[in-house]
């Protein structure tokens, strides 16, 4: 069977309105925050930079779902209400991920988008679930998918009555060791003509190492995608999860500015 629902054809670009904030084709969206929410403190230094930033989406995991069973897995819901709380404070909107049923029911109740993993790209039962969720999803890619099948597991949101969907590159599994991931910088312009959904890339993800991030950020923008998600922390050394690709504020900062410059050459409006 053919891709319907998400196919460009007959379909006019999607566009998600969050009322501060828009995600879609025009725009290039900026979200960030940290890996994980490890307290009250640094969500609210975090929350308190990106405002000053004029950033309006805040990222932040509370569920994680981590490789070793002994690594850090989240505060759960003590970390949602710390996220939500920091969120309000400062006027952001803000983005976590569900692992399963249980905490998609506390994640549909305090985030503004529901981000499904990459580990979790092909849980269909999950998708499902999202799919009957009146919310935007942000949908990561596998990081042993392809297009195609990046794009059926949209479907089945879709396919469930929920179009407002952002899909998220954020590098596939190769033979190189140099990063964590292999960003596919080439999927953009492939889904663009083949999506009406909204396409953002994950350079923490892809990279695993922070100093090549910039260079990332600014390739997604030159390439047409329609926004960033970036970890960032207030010193990445001490940051309980993902350190190694967090970025510092003041680098966050410098890349930001330097983005909007290259935004107003390119006609896009930073969001």
């Amino acid at each position: 069977m053919d891709i319907k629902l998400v196919a460009r054809k007959n379909n006019e670009n999607t566009i998600i309105d969050l009322k501060n904030t828009k995600i879609g084709e025009g725009f290039f969206t900026i979200i960030a925050g940290p890996c994980s929410v490890e307290n009250k403190e640094v969500i609210n230094e975090i929350a308190h930079f990106l405002s000053e930033l004029g950033i309006k989406i805040m990222r932040g995991g509370v569920f994680k779902p981590r490789t070793s069973p002994y690594s850090f897995q989240g505060l759960g819901k003590k970390g949602l209400e710390y996220l939500k709380l920091a969120a309000e404070k400062y006027n952001l909107k803000i983005i976590t991920e569900a692992l399963d049923e249980d905490s998609l029911r506390l994640v549909n109740e305090c985030a503004d988008i529901i981000q499904i993993g990459s580990r979790n790209a092909q849980n269909y039962g999950l998708l499902r679930k999202v799919g009957k969720l009146n919310k935007p999803v942000l949908l990561k890619r596998g990081f042993m998918m392809t297009i195609e099948e990046f794009l059926y597991s949209a479907e089945y949101i879709a396919y469930e009555g929920n179009k407002n969907i952002i899909l998220c590159e954020r590098g596939i599994r190769t033979f190189e060791t140099k990063t964590r991931n292999t960003l596919d910088i080439s999927a953009i312009p492939i889904l663009k003509k083949e999506t009406h959904l909204p396409i953002i890339i994950d350079p923490s993800h892809a990279a695993g190492r922070r100093d090549i991030i910039p260079y990332l950020i600014k390739a997604s923008l030159a390439v047409g995608s329609h926004g960033v998600m970036v970890e960032i922390h207030p010193q990445p050394e001490k940051a309980l999860s993902d350190g190694k690709q967090s970025m510092k504020f003041k680098e966050f900062e410098k890349t930001i500015k330097e983005i909007r410059e290259l935004a107003d050459v390119l006609e896009v409006k930073i969001k």
